[in-house]
């Protein structure tokens, strides 16, 4: 039993380390440029960062596959077995609100909008933004709706309430609302409502169960989105943004153990709410057996301890480091910063956990008719042209609805093209790109290039944010695409068996047939 969990942990360690080995490897080699003026300590700083992310990920991922994923696919087969619609759409209001302020990524957005918005307040707009759409989510598997028609309804009434934001003078919030969306779906909500909507989907059954359990991440991501649009259209006057603090700390070890304290709290109120919440849906419903139990107690101490490790590697040297970056780059050429961007988006995306259980599941639910590399390739691609997008948008300094606009009508078109299954899963896909390193790593680094560019912070909250509702848009039209591929490419074959058939005479028509 042990060698096997420490066989299983060193396969998702090597997988990790894969994964942030490319971003290193570019941090390191600009150490050696003129481009970024890394200090000796600030680069020993981002090295030791970098090999508690590896780690940090190799556990959570583990967790995720021991823990996460089949609580949230018991909550769902057990409370469709109730048959009790009430009931489950109370508990998925609960369990909505309460991933969302277990979130981290939410919780590194909130920090750094702070002086904005006070974080509780934004975490609860946020979690009950999120509460609404699960129920929406989930009931859309039950009575078997269609996405796209319910994505095309909620996307017209979020750029409708966009407009009343502007309206009110507040049109710098709309970067931070579409933002909300993007941070809401990171490594604790994904496994958890992926795997809800796969229990639902299974018990249900029927021809398209498989496309029916995606389109939760899609959903849950507007929810956010509309809830702090209402909160912009209630407030009154003009925000004005602080930058925090992103200065990498002198007192390493110091810095290392009250991080460390901070991020265990948060992170064990965050768990212990859900798993207090899946206890009680467990003695009363779901009764799994003593040693099923176990297995998610020891994944969920594997999530735990992941997600600590990861979070303060993040914190101590991604953070800051991501934030000098984006400012000296800026400073000595804005095409640079748009090149790296590009480039910085392409690899940052590998190393998102939850990206990496999402390929899995796409790969196990459409037997490997999408494959783990296609998908992480095409949203490698779409995160990669989103970072280079928004850094034009802060050299030119425009609204953010000039991209949001057009990119989700493009997308919402392609849903008209491309098997229903596709749709879902670029749905999801844009929700589960933009992980805790956009939030920590890419946003700092449009920060710092946004102060750098125009010397002031007031600037930011117009220019910098948004880059996670990009990160989050682009993969929509790159995984469509990716259907739609496929889509003609099974057109052709059909051609060239019917011209087969055409051609041949009737002895080889019946071989045909």
């Amino acid at each position: 039993m042990v060698n096997n969990m420490l066989k299983l942990l060193w396969g998702k360690i090597k997988e990790a380390l894969v994964s942030v080995l490319p971003i290193t490897i570019i941090v390191i080699l600009l150490y050696f440029t003129p481009l970024v003026s890394l200090t000796n300590y600030e680069l020993i700083v981002f090295i030791v960062s970098a090999v508690l992310l590896i780690l940090g990920i190799g556990l959570f991922n583990l967790g995720a596959d021991l823990a996460m994923q089949p609580m949230g696919e018991q909550v769902g087969v057990s409370l469709m077995k109730t048959g009790k619609i009430k009931i489950i759409a109370l508990v998925c209001f609960i369990m909505g609100i309460l991933i969302t302020i277990a979130e981290p990524d939410l919780s590194v957005l909130a920090s750094q909008v702070s002086e904005v918005i006070n974080s509780l307040v934004l975490m609860l707009f946020v979690g009950v933004g999120v509460g609404l759409f699960l129920v929406l989510a989930i009931l859309k598997i039950i009575f078997k709706k269609d996405l796209s028609m319910m994505l095309m309804f909620f996307y017209l009434l979020m750029f409708a309430l966009a407009s009343l934001v502007i309206l009110n003078g507040n049109g710098s919030f709309l970067a931070l609302a579409f933002d909300s969306g993007g941070v809401t779906t990171g490594p604790i909500t994904v496994p958890f409502i992926m795997a809800l909507g796969v229990g639902v989907a299974a018990t249900i059954g029927g021809r398209n169960a498989n496309e029916n359990s995606f389109g939760l991440i899609a959903l849950c991501s507007i929810g956010p989105i509309l809830a702090i649009l209402l909160l912009g259209i209630s407030l009154n006057g003009k925000i004005n943004y602080e930058a925090p603090n992103y200065l990498v700390d002198p007192n390493f070890w110091g810095n290392l153990g009250q991080t460390l304290g901070n991020v265990s709290k948060e992170v064990s109120i965050a768990l212990g709410l859900i798993i207090v919440f899946f206890l009680i849906i467990q003695f009363i419903y779901i009764k799994l057996p003593k040693t099923k139990l176990i297995q998610i107690a020891i994944g969920i101490v594997y999530t735990f301890i992941g997600l600590v490790i990861f979070l303060t590697a993040v914190n101590i040297g991604f953070l800051p480091i991501g934030y000098k970056m984006g400012l000296e780059i800026a400073s000595h050429n804005p095409t640079y910063m748009i090149v790296f961007g590009f480039v910085l988006g392409f690899v940052v995306v590998l190393a998102e956990p939850a990206v990496h259980v999402l390929n899995k599941q796409v790969e196990e639910i459409t037997n490997g008719g999408v494959t783990k590399r296609s998908m992480l390739l095409a949203l490698a691609l779409g995160v990669g042209i989103s970072i280079g997008l928004s850094m034009i948008r802060i050299v030119f300094d425009f609204s953010i609805l000039f991209y949001i606009i057009p990119g989700y009508f493009i997308s919402l078109g392609l849903a008209f093209f491309v098997p229903k299954m596709y749709t879902a899963i670029a749905f999801d896909s844009g929700g589960v790109a933009s992980g805790p390193l956009t939030s920590s790593f890419i946003l700092p680094f449009a920060i710092g290039a946004c102060i750098s560019l125009y010397g002031v912070p007031n600037k930011v909250l117009d220019d910098a944010f948004g880059i996670v509702a990009m990160v989050a848009m682009t993969p929509l039209i790159t995984i469509q695409l990716l259907g739609f591929k496929a889509v003609m490419a099974k057109r052709v074959r059909e051609k060239s068996r019917m011209k087969r058939i055409i051609s041949a005479d009737d002895e080889q028509i019946i071989n045909f047939l």
